[in-house]
């Protein structure tokens, strides 16, 4: 389901260095975290070359910032490597874990490593006061609506223990990926938001979702009358933690959702049609 394939380019050390310079040059003065999403790993050197990370490790260091964020793979999360970044500065480890369900993981995802792999990353990190941010996947290929709604219910159970915050990503067709082909072909359809609502009202928070793409055909949606106030209210929870928020929300379409979760089972693969709401 990852687009990413098609989009990524090597850069040298320099070139690195001199994007992140840019980028810190830019910054306003009350800004106190630093993201630097690679889409990718920052502890792979194949990825980021010692030299670059080791020169912007610096620059953080010297910035006023509190906290730096970066995504790794569980399997690049050593005591020495977060031991490299945690002597500069706090920082939070982000990891696709996507499920804690490894079949899902191998055969719906093509992840690559096991859910142990990341309670030891987990370990590594937490053992020197790190931070540990874990991104679950909503509905990736292969699982049923239902199946997907219970399967972050409880990979989000199961990841709490070790990690800080919980991210729910939506999952969303890109182009040219194997999701798009069973997309096309009526194999499947994105979440609907009223899953993502379901999710977050049923584990522990904190837990953030930001639903990109909702609304669209290739994205999470519901009925299309009620897209943008679902996905709104999801982006206000993550900020406020109020389930309140969620609870305030209502449409036709969900009670189609509903009956969609009761006989999916039954369909034996067959598409079942897309829910629309009067005016």
């Amino acid at each position: 389901m990852c687009g990413y394939a098609r989009a990524g380019a090597p850069s040298s050390a320099e070139d690195l260095i001199a994007q992140f310079q840019r980028a810190l040059q830019s910054l306003s003065p009350e800004v106190k975290i630093i993201k630097i999403y690679t889409s990718g790993s920052f502890l792979d050197s194949r990825e980021m070359p010692l030299k670059a990370r080791d020169r912007i490790l610096d620059m953080v260091q010297s910035s006023d910032v509190d906290r730096l964020v970066v995504e790794s793979r569980p399997q690049y999360i050593t005591s020495e490597s977060a031991g490299a970044l945690l002597s500069h500065v706090q920082t939070e480890f982000a990891i696709g874990l996507e499920t804690s369900n490894d079949l899902i993981r191998k055969h719906a995802i093509d992840k690559g490593f096991t859910f142990q792999e990341f309670v030891a990353a987990s370990h590594a990190v937490h053992e020197l006061g790190g931070l540990v941010k874990a991104y679950l996947l909503l509905k990736p290929p292969l699982l049923l609506e239902a199946e997907a709604v219970r399967d972050a219910i409880s990979s989000a159970r199961e990841a709490k223990g070790y990690a800080d915050t919980l991210s729910l990503n939506l999952c969303n067709v890109q182009r040219d990926t194997l999701l798009e082909r069973l997309w096309e072909r009526g194999g499947y359809r994105p979440p609907w938001l009223w899953s993502a609502v379901e999710v977050l009202k049923k584990v522990e928070r904190p837990v953030i979702c930001d639903p990109v793409g909702a609304g669209s055909k290739r994205g999470p949606h519901n009925c299309g009358r009620c897209d943008t106030s679902v996905a709104e209210a999801i982006r206000r929870y993550s900020l406020d933690q109020d389930p309140a928020i969620l609870d305030a929300l209502h449409c036709d379409c969900r009670e189609a959702w509903r009956r969609l979760l009761r006989l999916e089972s039954r369909a034996y693969g067959s598409a079942i049609g897309e829910a629309e709401c009067s005016p």
